[in-house]
């Protein structure tokens, strides 16, 4: 699992926290330096008032559950969720069940997976957001824990075999560079042993039946990806061939016999299509060739009989059942308009656990019964005693841009959200994903609720070109030197906002995370004039330094997509595109949110840029958590961003200050 920045924030607020919070920032002196309370260390952040933490704090409490794994037997559930600071794994026994919790640590446990047994948990954990995961045995007897990885080096979430007596991971503990491919008895994950070393980024994807084959996959960039199949005994190695040369190959699955893969390509293809290869014959076969968008995540019953996967059609996911023998469709539970968020077959292959979330509600658990073909709830997230009918339903929007396609406008896709009960026209706060290869979704961000129902701000969330989910050539259009053009295509919407009644063009701030960080700052070097600030989470400053300086295990992957920062041309270009060599044109308010021990987009590139906006005498506010990384996932650090960033929107967006 790879985060995604697009829903990187959310709301958390403790009443203690923010009293104390205020008490520091209200001491004589410290109102325009810098002011440390405990992991958190802001600077010229006014005092967050009381009322506000209690304004926030239902949208503060709002969960939701994802799936994590079944248990061995097919009895019960392993699902994350969080109760208290952070996210846990949790055990459901039944349908609306009690979530009980299983681990306790400080540190959010992204997922796990139960032993064959069923009494252990493996489980990855890192420390600080440093994504630094170690691999951990959870003896569910005792509650003990221990390492069973080098306590150092990056690993990835193992993945076991059909009967869980095999396991297969992913790390760079051979150089702290490239991500090699091991494989290791369940009983004794420790001893684990390399059986793939080739450089790059390589990740365990699926085991054959009998578990005498893994696939694996290497991430070149997302418009390039391998898929290889490696055999357990002999190390032998088969590479799934692409006619064109270069295509994003993905979601290995084996059928029934490790001589048949299911797999997503968009090789000769403009969209990621579903294929099925005999791997003894080398007979290619695509199964969605009449499907213009997306096949995305997709996966196989243990005994490999039922396939699922899902459609992506313009943002909404259709799920599609198959049986793997005559590929003949089987029928599929009707799941509301949103997103999946993950699939699991039971043990037994006879039920499916479903994830979705909705732009009105938070991901749950849903179980459906492919022979009674009835879809049971599992889990039921609270949503902090919110009203849900108050909640706002995402609109989907095209607006125009400045070139064009086939002699007309090209038309940029959006999500809208708007105040329910208020006339406006409604300030806009401009949200844009991150990545840059996502993609903006209907599914439940409680920040943009509270943004819409509590200050009255209509929240537009672009998928600029380079997005996802739309063709491979709408992904490309921002690549290397045409990095300015998916900047453009916020200057096209700031035309659009301008034509709509509802919408406030002389109120619009820009907001986003890590790439979308830097298309905030960009934004604001290129539209000063036409926005009232600014909100840069983890963003890029300067892609000199931020590849430079980002972890090394990605520096070959960022190059591809953003460019070669040691080839002259594309460093000049750089240079003259950066908006820490241009802050001195954003005049307007800035805010700017860090983790210290981000691997990805380092601190020092927020740590720059803000100096350089403070340099040229603008107003900037800064928070960082010295204990998070690529944005904050702690409840009482995200409580505190989110009560700055209500302040900072109530101040510069909704009052117009401009100082």
């Amino acid at each position: 699992m790879t985060p995604d920045f697009s829903r990187l924030t959310g709301i958390a607020v403790a009443a203690v926290l923010t009293v104390h919070i205020g008490a520091a920032l209200a001491q004589p002196g410290t109102s325009s330096g810098r002011v440390t309370m405990g992991n958190l260390v802001t600077e010229n952040v006014p005092p967050v008032p009381a009322g506000l933490a209690q304004r926030l704090q239902q949208y503060a409490n709002t969960r939701s559950a994802g799936i994590a794994d079944w248990s061995p037997d097919g009895k019960s559930l392993l699902i994350t969720t969080r109760f208290g600071e952070a996210a846990q794994l949790h055990r459901v026994d039944q349908p609306m069940g009690a979530r009980r919790q299983l681990t306790y640590f400080d540190e959010p446990i992204p997922t796990g997976a139960f032993a064959a047994d069923g009494q252990s948990l493996l489980l990855i954990r890192d420390v600080g957001g440093s994504e630094d995961y170690q691999i951990y045995v959870l003896d569910l007897n005792t509650g003990a824990a221990r390492v069973v990885s080098d306590g150092t080096a990056r690993h990835s979430m193992p993945i076991l075999s059909a009967d869980r007596k095999m396991l297969a991971f992913s790390s760079n503990r051979r150089n702290g560079r490239d991500m090699d491919v091991y494989v290791a008895d369940a009983a004794a994950p420790e001893q684990a042993r390399m059986i793939h070393s080739a450089g790059g980024s390589w990740q365990p994807e699926a085991w054959s039946p009998a578990g005498e084959k893994l696939a694996i996959t290497q991430s070149i960039s997302v418009a390039e990806s391998r898929i290889v199949i490696i055999d357990i005994a002999t190390g032998s190695a088969q590479e799934i061939p692409t006619a064109s040369g270069k295509a994003a190959l993905g979601e290995p699955t084996f059928g029934t016999d490790a001589g048949t893969l299911f797999y997503t390509s968009d090789d000769g293809s403009d969209f990621t299509q579903l294929r099925l290869r005999d791997l003894r014959t080398g007979k290619d076969r695509v199964l969605t060739a009449d499907v213009p968008w997306d096949v995305a995540r997709l996966t196989v019953s243990r005994d490999g009989k039922r396939l699922v996967y899902v459609i992506n059609e313009d943002g909404i996911d259709r799920l599609r059942l198959l049986d793997t023998k005559s590929l003949k469709p089987l029928p599929a539970p009707a799941i509301p308009d949103g997103q999946v968020t993950g699939l699991r077959f039971s043990p037994d292959g006879d039920r499916l656990a479903i994830g979705v979330t909705t732009a009105t509600a938070p991901s749950d658990v849903y179980v459906y019964a492919l022979k009674g073909k009835a879809l049971t709830r599992w889990t039921e997230s609270e949503v902090g005693g919110l009203n849900p009918a108050r909640f706002v339903a995402a609109e989907t929007v095209r607006y125009p841009s400045f070139d064009a396609v086939d002699g007309k406008p090209r038309q940029i896709p959006a999500l809208v959200y708007t105040p329910k009960d208020r006339p406006g026209p409604h300030p806009v706060l401009v949200q844009i994903h991150g990545g840059p290869e996502g993609q903006e979704r209907p599914s439940f961000v409680a920040e943009t609720q509270a943004f819409v129902n509590e200050l009255g701000i209509a929240v537009i969330k672009p998928n600029v070109r380079g997005s996802t989910g739309y063709g491979k050539d709408f992904q490309m259009l921002d690549n290397g030197l045409q990095r300015e053009d998916s900047v453009k295509d916020i200057g096209a919407l700031l035309d659009w906002i301008g034509t709509q009644l509802k919408l406030d063009a002389k109120r619009v701030m820009v907001y986003g995370g890590s790439y979308g960080g830097f298309m905030t700052l960009a934004s604001l070097v290129a539209y000063n004039d036409r926005l009232a600030g600014g909100i840069d989470v983890v963003g890029i400053s300067n892609f000199i330094t931020f590849l430079n300086n980002t972890r090394g295990y990605r520096q070959d992957l960022r190059r591809v997509e953003y460019g070669d920062e040691r080839d002259p041309m594309v460093r000049a270009f750089f240079e003259r595109i950066s908006p820490l060599n241009n802050a001195a044109k954003i005049t307007k308010p800035l805010m700017v949110v860090q983790g210290l021990n981000d691997p990805r987009v380092p601190a020092g590139e927020s740590e720059q840029m803000v100096a350089a906006v403070k340099a040229n005498g603008g107003v900037v506010w800064y928070v960082q958590a010295n204990d998070e990384g690529h944005g904050f996932r702690k409840k009482s650090n995200r409580a505190y961003q989110q009560q700055a960033m209500f302040m900072f929107l109530e101040r510069y967006l909704i009052g117009g200050a401009t100082n």
